[in-house]
Formats: C-alpha cells, structure tokens, sequence
C-alpha cells in the first residue's frame, strides 16, 4: 500500500501513520522526522534545514526530494509506505507525480485528509510543545505553520481529489477512532481495486 497523509500541523499525522505502518506492515517516512535527523547529525543539509525549521517555513523542494528519493524507493521493494510531511506543496506533488510514473509501483494509491480545525491545531501543538520541549512549536512559529499550511499545503486536496485519491476522515475524534475510520476507509478501498 502506498499513502500520503495530509493534514494541518498537529492534526495527528504522525501518530497515525505510524499505527497504519504497523497495521499494514509498510515503511512510515515522516519528512519531518528524517529533516530533523538531519539537523542532529550536523550533516550541511542539516545546517541549512535548521534555519527553516526554526521559522515554521517550508524547507526548499528539491532538498526534501533529496533526502526522501531512497527511503520511498526502499520501502516500495518492502510492502508501501505510507508519508507524513511530503509532498507539502503542489510543485512537490507535481514532480512526485513525474517521477512517480517512471518507475512502476511507486505512485499514491490514496491519500488520507485529516481534517482538524485550526484552534484545536493549536491547542494540540502548544500541549506537544510543553510536553516535548519542542522550540518549534511557540504560539507565533503554529500561526504561521497554519498560515503557510493553507497557503501551499491545503490546495494539494484538491490536486489529490481530481485524482480520486483523497480519503476524508475527521481527526478530532479519539484517537482509536480516527485510526478505525482510516483502515475502514482504506480496507473498502482496496476490497473495490481487487
């Protein structure tokens, strides 16, 4: 299986991704994750990522393609994967989508819209933050997450939906249930491809 998660900053991405991994026995590959690795090894990549980081803004296209070609191409030869944090902007979904169809297997087979409302967003980032000790997650670096999110990340539905990808589930539920309403959605989806 091959998914994409989209969702606001907070909505739970990463805590679903990481349980529908686990279910369906693919590779979770959060950009963030792998961008703040980055960071943490000191690595020239990583020193330019910190910077973008720090502000809440995007980091550059071609840098994220960079560090998530091999992962993406390793985890299709071992059961899909399923990506938190990319593409985050249409451009990316555009050149993911060209690369994607030079290579057999490799494209999105759906993608899951978490929908969560922005003050919940908040809520849960500045929670995360106190409880974490993420610098990145301050009341001024969330608004501008939120605005730079519906700016360049929210018209990627659209893009997905014309596509008859998007998979739209209401993240403000528990978190059992929102995890429940994505693998019904997604089991329903692969019952009608057989």
């Amino acid at each position: 299986m091959r998914l994409l998660m989209v969702a606001p900053p907070g909505a739970g991405k990463g805590t679903q991704a990481a349980r529908l991994a686990s279910h369906y026995g693919m590779a979770h590959l959060s950009s963030g994750e792998l961008l703040r690795e980055e960071v943490a090894a000191g690595s020239e990549i990583g020193r330019d990522v910190a910077a973008y980081l720090e502000r809440g803004d995007l980091v550059p296209d071609e840098v994220v393609i960079e560090i998530l070609t091999k992962p993406v191409l390793d985890a299709v030869e071992h059961g899909g994967y399923v990506l938190d944090g990319f593409p985050r902007t249409l451009r990316q979904a555009e050149e993911a989508h060209r690369v994607a169809k030079q290579v057999e297997g490799i494209e999105l087979q759906a993608v899951v819209h978490l929908a969560v409302g922005h003050d919940e967003v908040r809520r849960r980032l500045l929670a995360r933050a106190r409880r974490e000790g993420r610098s990145d997650d301050t009341g001024t670096t969330i608004a501008h997450r939120l605005e730079v999110f519906d700016a360049q990340t929210r018209p990627l539905l659209a893009y997905y939906a014309g596509r008859g990808l998007v998979v739209d589930i209401d993240g403000e539920q528990p978190v059992e249930k929102v995890f429940a309403d994505i693998v019904d959605a997604l089991d329903s989806l692969r019952a009608g491809r057989r």
